[in-house]
């Protein structure tokens, strides 16, 4: 008496796994493209954010006719300011990074009283997907750098 075995032949398992293997290669790179352009546009949010908070702030400010280092209250955060615009040095919670309601999606890199460093934080080379911040002097207004994406 024979039995019917049932099941895959060898060749077509094997046939199976090029033609995934295939469609792996060809969907990677696509991947890793949709990933670096999501991490581009949050960048380019959280740089818009900073120009529209650091904008507010000075308006804010202005508005109220408050000395040019006196801090403001922006939708209930405390935003320590210089010179009329938001400060690069304080704690997250205090300066530009708090103003534009940065995330944790974003780190603060390099607090100084000059500027700060704002990056994506899960790139994957962070300092290359970043922008930067300058706070404002006696001479000149602050201002929003350029956004690195090299590392995005």
């Amino acid at each position: 008496m024979f039995k019917k075995q049932s099941g895959f032949t060898l060749i077509e398992l094997i046939v199976v796994i090029v033609i995934l293997g295939i469609l792996a290669a060809t969907a990677l790179p696509k991947f890793i493209g949709i990933q670096s352009g999501s991490r581009i546009a949050i960048l380019q949010g959280a740089r818009g954010s900073v120009t529209s908070a650091m904008n507010i702030a000075y308006a804010t400010q202005t508005s109220q006719g408050i000395g040019s280092n006196v801090g403001i209250t922006l939708d209930g955060v405390s935003i320590a300011m210089v010179n009329g615009f938001p400060s690069s040095n304080t704690p997250v919670a205090s300066g530009i990074y708090a103003a534009a309601g940065l995330s944790s999606d974003y780190s603060a890199v390099g607090p100084s009283a000059t500027s700060v460093t704002i990056t994506v934080a899960n790139a994957p080379t962070p300092n290359s997907c970043a922008f930067s911040y300058t706070a404002a002097t006696a001479a000149a207004p602050a201002g929003v750098g350029a956004s690195v994406t090299t590392g995005c």
